[in-house]
């Protein structure tokens, strides 16, 4: 699917957001929602630790249920969110339910389990997004891996050490 000009630079900020989740204990993934003119609505870390260990605190679901109670299905559809790495089945599920109609991502969940391997606070599915999208009823466009190395290194011997 085609790049819009703005889509490395908010990638990069979903990045970011990563890094700030990491260096406050969390998990390193985070997310933003941005409109269809690329306008940030809200940025997202993973909540992982600050939910009290719930692992579907992911950042992509978090923000999607966000979106889904404050932007009507409208606004959702030309909505873009980026995440620091390719949302998981789960999170997949509930972008394609909430309505969001693009999604822009830095590292492949087939690279991300490579990452983190078997760990039990990310048991990573290798499912990519598209499947879950392609099996829906409304089109949902994919963007990534972008920027696959720099996503790459948000986790760089975090899951060793836990």
């Amino acid at each position: 699917m085609p790049q819009r000009p703005y889509d490395e630079r908010l990638l990069r900020q979903a990045f970011e957001v990563a890094r700030q989740a990491r260096d406050a204990g969390e998990h390193p993934f985070g997310a933003l929602l941005a409109d269809k003119d690329g306008n940030v609505l809200r940025e997202q870390p993973n909540g992982y630790k600050s939910g009290g260990g719930d692992r579907t605190a992911h950042a992509e679901r978090l923000l999607a249920s966000w979106a889904q109670r404050n932007l009507s299905l409208e606004e959702l559809a030309s909505c873009t969110l980026y995440t620091s790495a390719e949302p998981c089945a789960m999170c997949s599920g509930t972008i394609y339910w909430v309505g969001i109609g693009r999604v822009v991502f830095g590292l492949a969940e087939h690279d991300m389990k490579a990452l983190t391997g078997a760990h039990v606070e990310n048991p990573t599915l290798d499912l990519p997004c598209t499947v879950v999208f392609e099996a829906g009823q409304r089109p949902t466009e994919v963007v990534g891996p972008l920027l696959a190395a720099e996503a790459a290194q948000l986790h760089t011997d975090f899951w060793k050490d836990r």
